[in-house]
């Protein structure tokens, strides 16, 4: 009896990135254009490294700054994001008409092309997380459109693992759908895309972020962790949390209207390319997910570049930073207790941000994160 049901799991996981999935892919005038493909590279420059995978956010209080988000009024606009997948649950609140996901590595590009294709695969929740996961869905996924984040966690943590051979078909109709865009990638992007896949699929819910050459750190949350976490008030908001949530997401990146960018926030190409791109439609800056990345820059003599290139951005009164802290970074904010891998999230509007910076405000990193809000 065992072995059928694994059967019929698994017929059902070749379902959703089988026929249906190809047959969406043909439908969609995005995926069948070149658009995509040259908005992408029209915005990229060059890349480089910055040490780890980052498949995955090790900030634990990535959802708690969503309170402020909402009583600040942002939404709608240009979202401009690093790393990751923790832009997708920003995206389902903020709610705006376009999406930049901006990153040094290409790494994050070829990453967010995976989840791209594993969005067109999935009609639900559920079904993403098993694509991402290589589990099985369940039998009638569509009824699991009210479900609670921790009955689809049970669920993957219960379903049985597709065989070998399964994965490896799966994987090959997600590549088929990347190829879609129109990207040109070479052998070694694919071979990478099918990494990331794999980890996924090894590590599953318990995956957490790693630095190269170091071992995973206990503190890290999990993937599961970050799916659960909420918003400080007892609200889980990540954009799996919810169908409406993810059904957003899904349709910004069904309209190619999440784009990848390889870029250096404190670059001379991409952030202007950026703002060119975001006045061209109309799209003042709605909220910037910059994580810990303006901790490096002040380290490294850059974030008098970065801070040029926010200028530049199309904005209004609701335009605001969204930034990670890590006691490493500052840890006068946080106890001293609190282990260096543990972050906290804070806000701060960006006029007010520009309007100390010019007044002489934030010699340092420091006093950057002490004028920001929780």
């Amino acid at each position: 009896m065992r072995a059928r049901v694994v059967l019929l799991a698994v017929a059902l996981l070749c379902a959703i990135v089988g026929p249906a999935a190809d047959a969406q892919r043909a439908a969609s005038p995005a995926a069948a254009s070149s658009g995509f493909a040259a908005l992408v590279a029209k915005l990229s420059e060059p890349g480089g490294d910055f040490g780890g995978d980052n498949l995955i956010s090790n900030e634990q209080s990535y959802l708690r700054v969503l309170p402020a988000i909402a009583r600040a009024g942002v939404t709608g606009g240009a979202y401009v994001g690093v790393g990751p997948d923790q832009n997708f649950s920003y995206i389902a609140q903020v709610k705006p008409a376009v999406a930049f996901i901006i990153d040094i590595r290409r790494d994050n590009l070829l990453l967010h092309l995976l989840f791209k294709a594993i969005f067109a695969s999935a009609p639900t929740r559920v079904e993403y997380l098993s694509v991402l996961t290589g589990r099985a869905p369940p039998p009638d996924p569509a009824a699991w459109s009210d479900a609670s984040i921790e009955k689809i966690i049970r669920h993957v943590d219960t379903a049985p693992a597709g065989s070998a051979d399964i994965r490896t078909d799966v994987r090959a109709r997600l590549i088929r759908l990347i190829q879609g865009t129109g990207l040109p990638l070479s052998a070694a992007d694919i071979v990478r895309i099918e990494e990331f896949h794999a980890t996924f699929i090894r590590d599953s819910l318990s995956l957490v972020f790693a630095v190269r050459g170091r071992p995973p750190t206990a503190a890290y949350p999990s993937l599961r962790d970050l799916l659960r976490e909420t918003d400080g008030a007892g609200h889980q908001l990540s954009f799996l949390a919810s169908e409406p949530g993810f059904q957003f997401v899904r349709s910004l990146e069904a309209r190619d209207l999440v784009i990848p960018v390889v870029g250096d926030v404190s670059g001379p190409r991409a952030m202007a390319a950026i703002a060119a791109e975001m006045r061209a439609r109309g799209t003042p800056l709605s909220a910037f997910y910059i994580s810990n990345v303006e901790q490096y820059l002040y380290s490294d003599g850059r974030f008098a570049a970065f801070v040029d290139n926010l200028r530049n951005f199309p904005r209004n009164d609701r335009s605001t930073m969204i930034r990670s802290v890590f006691p490493s970074g500052y840890r006068g904010l946080l106890p001293q207790s609190t282990p260096d891998s543990l972050s906290t999230s804070l806000t701060q509007p960006l006029g007010v941000m520009l309007a100390d910076l010019a007044a002489g405000k934030y010699r340092s990193y420091a006093e950057l994160v002490m004028a920001s809000g929780r």
